[in-house]
């Protein structure tokens, strides 16, 4: 049976053989997708996995430390707005430049006065401005609702801030760069590069916790030197002057690699003709 187009009906065999048929097509579609993509297929898998590590590392920790419970709700609070400063000035980074990728205004941009290293600081500014705006109303929100107030750190909170606020613009640097150089298939990497930091960043529980031959990987991150510095701080232990020295030392090589890789993509993209299908 035949509608008055010439098609078969739906509910016939035929109708219903070529509807699979062209969901089959869609489906392999979706696949080759997925196939051609490796960011795509990680990401699949990532979070998951992701999730256990981390939350099997706390409960690792809290297990065996029950004495750290009675401080945990302010350890734990002043980890994640902390984390929070890492995490959106990293995307603060990525996400300007995005919107930029996505209405293929590269390169109306660069045919303007504009430089390279211009753009990089926009993007630094309005990293700071969206860390901000994102942070600060849950650091105050924090008192009313649980009673409990990170900006009691005093100085060290402003040190930690500009720390993991560095932290996010190297990472976000360098993932623009590999995004402009691989394309907008590779746009997942803003959350899976941050995300991945999470686990060996020693947020919620100490470095020591880790397995040993993964310590000296998280001791290579500045974010874990800003952690074990907050909770010397919140126990009462002082400031201490080695992670900060660390941390410093780390942010100033990452983000040098962050803005000398953006830059050489970005010469290699203008030689290539990329920022004309940077949206591609």
């Amino acid at each position: 049976m035949a509608d008055r187009h010439g098609a078969p009906r739906p509910g016939t065999r035929q109708g219903l053989g070529e509807s699979l048929n062209r969901s089959y097509a869609m489906l392999l579609r979706h696949v080759y997708l997925l196939r051609g993509s490796w960011p795509r297929v990680l990401e699949l898998a990532y979070w998951p996995v992701m999730q256990m590590i981390l939350w099997g590392f706390i409960t690792q920790f809290f297990t065996g430390h029950s004495e750290w419970v009675a401080q945990a709700a302010g350890l734990l609070l002043a980890a994640v707005l902390l984390w929070d400063v890492l995490f959106r000035a990293q995307l603060g980074v990525t996400l300007p430049f995005y919107e930029e990728l996505y209405s293929r205004n590269l390169g109306h941009l660069f045919v303007s006065p504009l430089r390279p290293w211009e753009l990089i600081a926009s993007l630094l500014g309005i990293s700071t401005l969206r860390t901000l705006i994102g942070v600060v109303p849950a650091a105050l929100l924090a008192i009313p609702l649980y009673h409990y107030s990170i900006f009691t750190m005093g100085l060290p909170l402003i040190v930690f801030f500009v720390q993991l606020l560095v932290t996010g613009w190297a990472l976000g640097l360098m993932i623009s760069g590999l995004v402009l150089r691989f394309g907008l298939g590779a746009q997942s990497l803003a959350w899976v590069a941050i995300f991945a930091l999470a686990p060996i960043s020693g947020i919620y529980y100490p470095i020591e916790v880790l397995p040993a031959w993964l310590q000296p990987l998280a001791l290579a991150l500045p974010s874990a030197h800003v952690f074990e510095g907050m909770r010397a701080v919140l126990l009462d232990e002082g400031f201490h002057t080695g992670h900060f020295a660390a941390a410093l030392a780390l942010n100033l090589v990452y983000l040098v690699l962050g803005a000398a890789l953006f830059m050489r993509v970005f010469a290699l993209a203008r030689e290539r003709g990329l920022l004309l299908h940077s949206g591609e």
